[in-house]
């Protein structure tokens, strides 16, 4: 049977539990990055779907940064406003999906999404996309109480 680890988040200003749990296999090494090979909801949480962020300006449709890291970060801002609009936080994300142009910049995502999400990490997919001018594309799932 999978470990359930502790669902409590360390980010100054979230709340002290998640509505969910991450889910680790004892007999699998741990995860390659920053991510959980599974995630379950509590009773009762409501799931807010958040469609594919890009590192467009809201406010003019302007992309936003040259460099794949600038891009990711206002990326993942985008996502966070999204998030927070709908009743979340970054704590209560279950699921994450990125799609990047290069595959080959998986390594510095990573890095960068490390300084936003913090553990337990929710599950996580990286594909590689034609995303027709941008760097980066993320989309979530996240448990609201």
């Amino acid at each position: 049977m999978p470990a359930e680890s502790s669902a409590s988040s360390s980010t100054p200003n979230e709340s002290t539990a998640r509505a969910w749990s991450s889910v680790m296999l004892p007999d699998l090494p741990p995860p390659a990055g920053a991510y959980s090979p599974g995630v379950r909801t509590a009773n009762g949480a409501s799931l807010l779907f958040v469609s594919g962020q890009t590192p467009r300006d809201p406010a003019t449709g302007q992309i936003v940064g040259t460099t794949f890291e600038e891009q990711t970060r206002y990326t993942l801002a985008n996502l966070e406003r999204v998030i927070r609009t709908g009743g979340a936080t970054l704590a209560d994300v279950v699921s994450v999906t990125v799609y990047l142009v290069d595959e080959n910049d998986w390594g510095e995502f990573d890095r960068i999404y490390r300084t936003v999400f913090t553990p337990p990490y929710p599950t996580r997919a990286v594909v590689g996309a034609s995303l027709r001018g941008i760097l980066v594309e993320i989309s979530a799932i996240a448990a609201v109480r």
